[in-house]
């Protein structure tokens, strides 16, 4: 008789997502839905996201969520043999920090150095509040997580540190792998195998005020609070003082899932500055939300991507999503200096990289760019390099190994998991063991009193009482 292949059973995966999917997302939800997609070759997975419009899965299942019933999970999660998260649906979740099963937590986004910058014009004790929250909830979830994505190496060394004041390097994570990747490791954003392709004009003799021969500077995602639009709004003037053929646009200023991220202040203010200089429709052009699968048009219609960002932790510990994209569809930059991607671009020459809020710098920059005769081809082969080694099926080969053989954390697997305190309890630890000191302090002196020293000293006291103070004639 003959043997039978071994065929590998498929693990079922829940990956649960707070961002939107649907014909407009962004950045979590993009990777969310690529990174299912690429699971779906190795096993069961259910994507449950809140969903808008139509939703056609390639290969997985999508489970509409709303976000605001802890419940309607639970059916998905008694079934899952992993489940897949950001630590923050903690919040929308709460059972998660109870799960039997694995749970892999995508950490992509750093949390601790973003919500500074995302919060920095709100009111000063608002964001303490905030501060505290985001705070208590990394602890937990990294305390409890079996595998922790990022997003790069950098990220990797933050949360390493997180990770140690945890107690989660300890000796049966370091004794399973001492490089700690089983605990730990990079999975990035990632790009499509495809290249892009265009399929219909989008900006060029479409988009009202931008001429078929015009020069156009791609904005390629939302205005964040942590960006800095407005040095670019800034150097576009010096720019168009020069030549007039040039625009810059925005395809995207508003998240589409609004009813969670709220429009945020640097929109608002750019806005302001291009109305301002009279740029706003001649040479500025602002637009809610592009479809995803429109992404691809306006990329290869563009002559330069731009990503422009203030010095600060934020950027160090970033990885633009939209830079990315710029690399997929081989796309001059001019980026600011400071995160991992404007090492990418001076590295390999993919444009030029300014120091942060360097008006003059960045209108050099584009300027430049614009000279030469095909910024796009002459960066050609640079660009195919970087791209190579970025696919999502070969990014995410870290998550689907876990997947294809989930297990509990080394440590978690031996019982020993220290977790993060309580904020209560930790008060309430605090009070008991200085009230106990003072409690002691009292008994001391009580001891004192009752023996000879006390005894002593109240006796010179007595004396000194008697014979009063003394002059010095």
């Amino acid at each position: 008789m003959a043997e039978t292949p071994f065929t590998e059973r498929r693990r079922k995966v829940l990956y649960l997502c707070q961002d939107v999917v649907g014909p407009r997302m962004a950045g979590s939800g993009i990777r969310a839905w690529n990174l299912a997609r690429v699971l779906a070759a190795h096993c069961e997975v259910t994507l449950a996201a809140p969903t808008s419009g139509d939703v056609d899965a390639p290969g997985f299942r999508v489970l509409p969520v709303t976000l605001d019933d802890p419940g309607e999970i639970d059916a998905a999660l008694a079934e899952a043999e992993v489940v897949i998260s950001n630590g923050n649906m903690l919040h929308d979740y709460p059972q998660l920090a109870d799960l039997e099963v694995p749970w892999v937590v995508d950490a992509y986004v750093p949390t601790p150095s973003e919500a500074l910058a995302a919060n920095r014009h709100r009111d000063p004790g608002e964001r303490l509040a905030g501060h505290r929250v985001d705070t208590r909830t990394v602890n937990r979830f990294l305390a409890r997580a079996d595998l922790v994505l990022c997003a790069s190496e950098r990220q990797r060394d933050l949360y390493l540190g997180i990770l140690a004041s945890l107690g989660r390097l300890n000796p049966y994570v370091y004794d399973a792998d001492p490089t700690l990747r089983v605990l730990i490791d990079v999975v990035p954003y990632g790009l499509p195998a495809e290249p892009p392709r265009h399929t219909h004009d989008v900006l060029r003799g479409v988009l009202p005020g931008v001429g078929p021969e015009d020069k156009v500077l791609l904005w390629g995602g939302g205005i964040w609070n942590w960006f800095d639009p407005l040095t670019l709004i800034e150097a576009l003037e010096i720019v168009v003082g020069r030549r007039d053929d040039v625009r810059l646009c925005f395809p995207g200023t508003r998240h589409p899932y609004a009813a969670r991220i709220p429009d945020m202040e640097m929109r608002a203010r750019a806005a302001e500055l291009a109305d301002a200089r009279g740029l706003t429709g001649r040479h500025v052009f602002f637009g809610q939300w592009a479809p995803y699968d429109e992404r691809p048009n306006y990329l290869l219609e563009a002559d330069i991507g731009v990503s422009l960002h203030p010095a600060g932790i934020e950027a160090h510990f970033s990885f633009r999503t939209r830079m990315l994209d710029y690399i997929w569809a081989g796309l001059p930059m001019v980026v600011t200096e400071g995160d991992v991607f404007a090492e990418w671009v001076r590295e390999d020459g993919l444009g030029y990289v300014v120091a942060p809020g360097d008006v003059s710098g960045v209108a050099e920059a584009i300027l430049s760019l614009l000279d030469e005769a095909d910024a796009r081809a002459a960066r050609a082969d640079a660009f195919s390099r970087r791209a190579a080694g970025l696919r999502w099926a070969q990014v995410a080969e870290p998550l689907v190994a876990f997947c294809r053989d989930p297990r509990p954390a080394p440590d978690r697997a031996a019982g020993y998991l220290p977790e993060p305190l309580d904020e209560a309890a930790e008060i309430r630890r605090e009070l008991d063991a200085a009230r106990a000191h003072t409690e002691a302090l009292e008994a001391l002196v009580a001891g004192y009193r009752n023996g000879r020293l006390m005894r002593t000293l109240e006796a010179l006291q007595g004396l000194r009482r008697r014979i009063g103070p003394r002059g010095d004639g």
